[in-house]
């Protein structure tokens, strides 16, 4: 595995430690070598919102993001948005949010299908490339 993607719920529950899968995200992340973690500008966005009540969040998610070297990809060009806009359309029954299809469309630009996320529903629905499905690690 040399890159996997990393969602909003992983990050939130490993740096708030009311979350319920806080110590399962902590315990996976204390194994993770080898793999760069790449995320995107609106799953950063959306953890710093749900971090907003946590006592030091926002300083223990930018520290994070330091020292694990997640490689943060921005997702706000016009293709990206016009690519994120057609998955949502074509998600409305999931639903897909832009976090979401801002991680799957990084998923058909670099080719991976590991990725990091408490979203089994959607992550499992989702498909990108010629209908590849997601490895949900936090699963196996």
């Amino acid at each position: 595995m040399n890159a996997c993607l990393l969602d909003t719920g992983p990050l939130v529950a490993l740096l708030d430690r009311s979350e319920p899968d806080h110590n399962l995200v902590r315990g996976f992340m204390a194994d993770f070598r080898g793999a760069r973690l790449i995320t995107t500008g609106a799953v950063i966005t959306e953890a710093f919102y749900f971090l907003s009540d946590v006592q030091n969040g926002w300083a223990s998610l930018a520290s994070f993001l330091d020292a694990s070297a997640a490689e943060v990809r921005d997702v706000f060009s016009p293709e990206a948005l016009a690519a994120a806009v057609r998955l949502m359309t074509k998600y409305t029954d999931t639903p897909m949010d832009f976090p979401d299809a801002t991680l799957v469309w990084i998923a058909e630009q670099i080719g991976t299908d590991n990725i990091l996320t408490l979203d089994r529903r959607g992550f499992s629905s989702f498909r990108f490339g010629k209908n590849r499905r997601f490895k949900l690690l936090l699963d196996l």
